[in-house]
């Protein structure tokens, strides 16, 4: 075998193999082509020293070059092996024979050949050892579910990704992402899942890593105990979440037909609440709170026992008065043309009694019976004269007295007369009056008396008019 040789096969590897990753060996001074070798055909016809490997490396290459015996105690450690403790004894025992009969061999030639072999075993054994000390055996738990394995991951993030779980902001794990592994770590991964919880009848939604109802009640400190639950506590949590609601136990005090009881409940309404505390509201029994409203804790609910009836009412309408101008009045002067009359309204209310107690009574509802007629007044624009000469310095208030009382809407008994100064309509028109003397005002009719006297003088008033001079 030339060196080129040698050095393209290197020497045999561990297994009896010229593997890719054998490291090749200049021959030193062509040390390997000087060294004493046994034969291999030794008297018997039996080759006690030709391990198997050598044949089937040269099988896998070239079978007709031929290779050099490689030293026996580099390859394999175990007893009886071929390479072995004991093939290291045979050739001890050979090595002995040959230095005894060639005396002139050289020790250190033997060294020679062995370093380099040596140096390649040492190589082999030092990156099996490091290719072991990288697999890590670990448990990961994902959700509940367990595996051991075997990886060469380097920390928790690197595991996870060669493992394709992928992590969310609402997930847990432990240890945390990037920690180191080393063998017998325990890996546990726990996805959030999103609830959509009414509680106690205020809705939210949040996020647990809990596996079940019961374990996320826990973990929100939801207390459950005699708490309403619309699903069931063992119901497992899917990672599509759940929707479910809660009613916790709560403490209620109701009050009804004069005596106080304080309750726990769950009810989902303050009616619900009334029914398992067995109160029955009949009529137009009602309560402190809406009976549909959700019962807080510590809340206190009144029942009102409601008995009502009907009033009804009779109410006058009042009547309008349309007053128009006249500019033939005197002003002051007013004539009534059609007298107004008031209406009549049918007023009915509701009258409740409150636990005994009268209540002020509501209106409900009105009809009417009679409209209101509306009354017309004529009224006097023409200005009133100062005086009527020669008659201003009379008694005048005497007559009126004498006359009608002093009363300008005096009439006596037949009808005839009216006013302070008991006119007949005839004179009063005579004079420029309207209408009825007794509905002109005090001052009109007055005046019209003045005019009478300078027409007529006392005349007129055969029994009262000596009362004008006295």
């Amino acid at each position: 075998m030339t060196k080129s040789q040698y050095e393209t096969y290197g020497p045999v590897g561990p297994h009896g193999t010229h593997g890719p990753f054998t490291p090749t060996v200049a021959d030193p001074a062509g040390a390997l082509h000087r060294a004493d070798t046994l034969p291999y055909d030794l008297p018997g016809g039996r080759d006690t020293y030709r391990p198997a490997y050598e044949a089937e490396a040269y099988l896998a290459t070239e079978p007709a070059l031929p290779v050099p015996r490689p030293a026996p105690d580099v390859y394999d450690v175990r007893e009886g092996a071929p390479g072995g403790r004991a093939a290291r004894r045979r050739a001890r025992g050979r090595t002995r024979a040959r230095s005894g009969s060639r005396s002139g061999e050289r020790p250190d030639s033997a060294v020679r050949r062995l370093v380099p072999q040596a140096l390649v075993v040492a190589f082999l054994a030092g990156g099996t050892s490091a290719f072991v000390a990288e697999d890590k055996s670990v448990e990961l738990t994902v959700d509940g579910g367990h595996r051991t394995l075997h990886t060469f991951a380097d920390d928790v993030t690197e595991l996870l990704e060669a493992e394709d779980v992928h992590l969310g902001r609402h997930d847990v794990v432990a240890p945390a992402p990037g920690t180191p592994l080393t063998d017998g770590d325990e890996i546990t991964v726990r996805h959030g899942r999103p609830l959509r919880l009414t509680i106690d009848g205020e809705q939210r939604t949040v996020w647990t890593t809990a596996g079940t109802v019961e374990e996320a009640l826990r973990q929100f400190g939801v207390r459950a105990e005699g708490a309403y639950l619309s699903v069931s506590r063992s119901q497992p949590i899917g990672r599509a979440g759940l929707r479910f609601d809660v009613r916790t136990e709560r403490t209620l005090t109701i009050v009804a037909d004069g005596r106080s009881r304080t309750v726990r409940t769950n009810a989902a309404t303050v009616g619900e609440a009334l029914d398992d505390a067995g109160i029955e509201l009949h009529g137009q029994d009602t309560t402190s709170v809406p009976a549909t409203s959700f019962p807080r804790d510590g809340q206190t609910v009144t029942v009102l026992r409601v008995t009502g009836t009907r009033e009804v009412r009779e109410e006058p309408i009042p009547y309008a008065v349309e007053r128009t101008g006249d500019p033939e009045l005197f002003q002051g002067t007013e004539v009534v043309d059609r007298q107004g009359s008031p209406g009549l309204r049918r007023v009915t209310y509701l009258v409740r009694t409150v636990n005994g107690v009268r209540q002020r009574p509501r209106l409900e509802g009105s009809e009417v019976v009679r409209e209101p007629r509306r009354g017309k007044v004529r009224y006097g624009t023409r200005p009133r004269p100062a005086s009527v000469g020669g008659a201003d310095h009379l008694n005048w208030h005497a007559l009126a007295v004498c006359e009608s009382g002093g009363r300008p809407d005096a009439v006596d008994p037949s009808g005839t007369y009216g006013g302070l100064y008991q006119f007949d309509a005839p004179t009063w028109h005579s004079l420029g009056g309207h209408g009825r003397p007794q509905d002109a005002p005090a001052e009109e009719q007055t005046y019209r008396a003045k005019k009478l006297y300078q027409r007529s003088g006392a005349s007129p008033w055969p029994h009262c008019g000596g009362r004008l001079r006295g």
